[in-house]
């Protein structure tokens, strides 16, 4: 018998019973004495509630807590777990090694009827992300150490536009993964302020010997919801935007990553929305042009005004590229 299933077999004697001895254990398991001391010890330090009484009556046993608690997952458990890991995997989790040796202990301990329901339910989900690369899932995991251990790290960035990537020191609050795209958010050093950046950006990460404290009440998410959406949700001035329609193009419309957030009140045939102003001026009215007459916008008048000059300009540019190509095709016959 294996380590892992040696130990599994120790809890659940002890789950079972309300104490044992050591010896008790070595004799039910056929094992040394010294193997069960030093799997109990390895027990324990995994967090597993193993107490130990000395005396004529002593011997192991677990808190009541944990003897409640089970120890095995139930079927819809085992597949949640499984199309998380599906996820997780496919969106770059940068710790894939040690997610899918979790999931086959998983399979390892289930009954074969249980571990055909997992392969079956785990071939069943697919999930569609742009492909991470050896260096990417390097740097994930370089940063959620950072983050956890309040370890500053050296950190040269590519802005774009062929310019020379700039070395400087960041202290990493936390990593989001949004739109198929892993960022992370903290203190830059060079620029003495929050700021996001994006991980495939990342040209180079080394560790520094400085340490920092991550504030206690920040949010990483809502750092960078606030950064990428300044317009939309943070403007001084939110609008309040009314739009009607079949309850099947409200649901697409408000799983859209700028109208999703937006959204504070609906029904099956009308959405409420409150987005910033300057957002309705610029790129509000082409997330909407898509649906055509499909969508119904109630209000406001400076939004339906918007959609009527988008829609206008891009006729009158088609219309005129038409014409165009009309008079080239008439002069061509002509000569």
């Amino acid at each position: 018998m294996s380590k892992a299933d040696t130990m599994l077999s120790i809890l659940w004697l002890l789950r079972s019973r309300k104490r044992m001895t050591a010896q008790q254990l070595a004799e039910e398991l056929e094992i040394h004495i010294r193997t069960v001391y030093r799997y109990i010890n390895s027990l324990c330090a995994s967090g597993a509630p193993i107490i130990a009484d000395s005396g004529p009556n002593g011997g192991y046993q677990i808190l009541d807590h944990f003897i409640d608690s089970p120890l095995l997952f139930n079927m819809e458990e085992q597949k949640a777990l499984v199309h998380a890991s599906i996820f997780a995997k496919e969106a770059g989790y940068p710790f894939t090694d040690a997610l899918e040796q979790a999931i086959g202990k998983l399979k390892r301990y289930t009954n074969e009827r249980q571990r055909d329901q997992i392969e079956l339910h785990g071939k069943g989900l697919s999930v569609i992300y742009p492909s991470s690369t050896d260096r990417l899932k390097e740097f994930l995991q370089i940063l959620e150490q950072a983050v956890a251990q309040g370890r500053s790290l050296e950190m040269a960035y590519d802005r774009g536009r062929n310019n020379v990537p700039i070395i400087r020191v960041f202290d990493p609050y936390g990593i989001i993964h949004w739109k198929g795209h892993w960022y992370t958010v903290g203190m830059c050093h060079y620029r003495k302020a929050l700021r996001s950046f994006r991980v495939d950006r990342m040209k180079q990460l080394k560790w520094t010997e400085q340490c920092f404290e991550r504030p206690s009440s920040f949010s990483a998410r809502d750092f960078l919801l606030k950064n990428l959406l300044p317009d939309s949700l943070q403007s001084d001035q939110l609008v309040t935007v009314r739009i009607q329609g079949q309850e099947r193009l409200l649901n697409e419309l408000c799983q859209h990553w700028l109208f999703g957030h937006a959204l504070i009140e609906r029904d099956d045939q009308e959405a409420i929305f409150r987005l910033g102003l300057p957002s309705l001026e610029s790129y509000v009215p082409y997330f909407l042009l898509p649906y055509g007459r499909a969508l119904k916008i109630l209000e406001p008048d400076l939004l339906i005004e918007k959609m009527v000059e988008v829609s206008t300009g891009i006729a009158t540019h088609y219309k005129s590229m038409k014409d165009e190509k009309n008079l080239i095709h008439k002069e061509s016959i002509q000569h």
